[in-house]
């Protein structure tokens, strides 16, 4: 089961399993036990977070270049002609393997009742046919 929550909501060790911070900053003080694993590669890029946090794009906007970023093609693809990465496609088909399995939340410093929040674009992504 993938769900996804505020890094800051109670531990709910059986609940939520595997728990990934997916986000480009760690957050300064933040204890490592809030989390299993730090996913930065699964955050916005900074100059897409900083967008959309200052209102320059629109959360639609926001949203669908998320989504690009995370299949763009990568520096290390251009050496691999044959088999690419795709960005973090790999990285997303295993989540959603380990989600098959077990319990995966999501996280990320939006507040827990936030609607317009990256983790929830990359769960509705990560539980589609795109990966």
């Amino acid at each position: 089961m993938l769900k996804t929550k505020s890094v800051f909501s109670p531990i709910e060790p059986k609940q939520d399993g595997l728990r990934i911070l997916a986000t480009r900053f760690r957050s300064r003080g933040m204890p490592a036990s809030r989390y299993d694993v730090w996913m930065a590669n699964l955050g916005p890029s900074e100059r897409l977070l900083r967008a959309g946090q200052a209102g320059r794009i629109t959360w639609a906007q926001f949203a669908r270049r998320y989504r690009i970023e995370l299949f763009e093609q990568q520096a290390l693809d251009r050496g691999n002609p044959s088999i690419k990465n795709h960005g973090q496609k790999f990285t997303l088909r295993l989540i959603k393997q380990l989600a098959r399995e077990q319990h995966v939340t999501l996280m990320c410093h939006c507040a827990e009742d936030q609607s317009q929040c990256h983790r929830h674009v990359l769960k509705k992504l990560i539980l589609s046919n795109a990966v």
